[in-house]
């Protein structure tokens, strides 16, 4: 994973020593979000996600797109325990940086691919802290496509497939004594559609 993002810097600096154009903006949208993996019960959460990118193109149809996001993602779960159903939220704040690989296949339209880094901000279940419960750094990929209404306006939908389990059960909690809790695997995983616009 390490060697992912560090080839992820080098492509960065790269892009930004050879750059034709770089454009900055903003963006934000909404985040369906859910947990992969060991999570039994879990279903959609919608969130949102909001912040900036970006844009260094290489050529006219090749560009680098670095951005820094605060993301709501998660999930809603169902459990039940001796015939008693319970529901509850599990919210994940992110501070997440991907760094995508941008072609544009016309003027308007583009593709992207690219891995993502993210912080874990804060967690709660049912309303209780749970950052305690889950790693603090998260691994991603992300696969997309844009569309350039304008110069400036822009549309996007991404899905982003967690590369790393998230869940970080403490050795000592009750009923975990004898289990291997790194065996746990619990993903992100996130549609994303939003709106950008450049400066």
């Amino acid at each position: 994973m390490k060697k992912i993002m560090l080839t992820a810097a080098a492509v960065l600096a790269f892009a930004f020593s050879n750059a034709q154009e770089t454009k900055f903006g903003v963006k934000a949208g909404l985040n369906l979000a859910n947990l992969t993996g060991d999570y039994d019960g879990a279903s959609s959460l919608i969130g949102f996600h909001v912040g900036g990118f970006a844009e260094i193109k290489l050529t006219d149809k090749f560009a680098i797109q670095p951005e820094l996001l605060y993301s709501a993602q998660g999930a809603k779960i169902e459990q039940t325990f001796f015939d008693e159903s319970f529901e509850f939220d599990t919210k994940l704040n992110y501070l997440n940086i991907p760094v995508l690989a941008k072609y544009y296949i016309t003027e308007g339209f583009s593709v992207e691919a690219g891995p993502q880094v993210g912080f874990l901000l804060s967690a709660k279940e049912d309303g209780e802290d749970a950052k305690d419960y889950y790693k603090s750094v998260d691994f991603g990929f992300n696969v997309g496509a844009g569309y350039n209404f304008t110069e400036n306006l822009s549309v996007g939908l991404r899905y982003t497939i967690g590369l790393s389990s998230i869940a970080d059960v403490p050795d000592s909690e009750e009923g975990f004594e004898d289990f291997d809790v790194s065996d746990i695997d619990v993903k992100n995983s996130v549609f994303a559609l939003s709106v950008g616009y450049k400066f």
